[in-house]
């Protein structure tokens, strides 16, 4: 399973995915611990606020997408793409993969009021 992380600095938990830049992806296999992340770092035209959605994007074959919030545009987005999205307030991205891989819960988001500000933008952007 392929798992997505949107961070601030690569080392926490990013608010607002759909302005993330730099992410990590983590290949994982059943049963294994989590191995090291790929590094992903998107060009401004690669962050989904402003990606046209045509053609290939680095994110592509993760099954799920880990932030601390995202907007309605992004979460259908992604849906698009074949990704889930899991909004938490877990700050450390190894310890929420590790969390998911054995099935547990994420601590559930803080309120964001960046999202109704999201949710505005979503009713006239083209997601």
């Amino acid at each position: 399973m392929k798992i997505a992380i949107a961070t601030r600095h690569f080392a926490t938990i990013a608010r607002h995915a759909g302005q993330t830049r730099e992410w990590l992806l983590y290949d994982c296999l059943p049963t294994q611990a989590p191995p090291a992340p790929e590094r992903i770092e998107l060009a401004r035209e690669q962050v989904i606020h402003h990606f046209s959605g045509e053609g290939p994007h680095p994110l592509d074959g993760a099954e799920l997408i880990i932030a601390a919030s995202a907007g309605d545009g992004f979460v259908r987005h992604m849906a698009k793409r074949g990704a889930r999205v899991l909004l938490t307030a877990e700050s450390d991205p190894l310890h929420a993969v590790t969390k998911v891989l054995a099935g547990e819960e994420l601590a559930a988001p803080r309120a964001d009021v960046t999202r109704v500000l999201c949710a505005l933008h979503d009713v006239f952007s083209r997601h």
